[in-house]
């Protein structure tokens, strides 16, 4: 009986491949000992947002608003975030992204992608390159999907 290559085979390798690569570029930034995934995370999202309240970041996260209080005393014991009391209601506090954190967040990115730039460079060939553009549409289908 002939053996196929099943989803669920599929789905595990590619799980352990992600995670693989997503170690390794963690490794190739300054941030990647000082901050944890959730904290990078939410600086990411506070770059893309620009500023949010505690509450946001914690339904994004899909973390506890007490664990997100805890990450936001981290970041901003780090300089990376600043907490500006809303105008419109004074007991909610707005974060956003600090000069600093927009920095090391920018920073940290363009470490991976040099690193990442270099490795797929160094270890695939041309042709391999192209089977990789091309995953990435089957990829990004994935990600889409609840």
């Amino acid at each position: 009986m002939e053996q196929t290559y099943s989803n669920l085979q599929l789905a595990s390798d590619l799980r352990v491949v992600v995670t693989r690569l997503v170690k390794k570029m963690r490794n190739k930034t300054t941030t990647g000992d000082t901050l944890s995934l959730t904290e990078r995370s939410t600086i990411k999202r506070l770059d893309e947002y620009q500023q949010l309240l505690p509450s946001e970041l914690a339904a994004m996260e899909k973390i506890t608003t007490q664990s997100m209080s805890q990450i936001l005393n981290h970041l901003l014991e780090l300089g990376l975030i600043t907490r500006t009391a809303s105008e419109t209601d004074k007991r909610k506090v707005i974060i956003a992204l600090s000069k600093q954190g927009q920095d090391i967040l920018h920073k940290a990115r363009n470490e991976r992608d040099e690193w990442l730039g270099k490795a797929i460079a160094e270890a695939c060939t041309v042709k391999e390159q192209e089977v990789m553009r091309k995953a990435l549409i089957s990829l990004a289908k994935v990600v889409e999907v609840d």
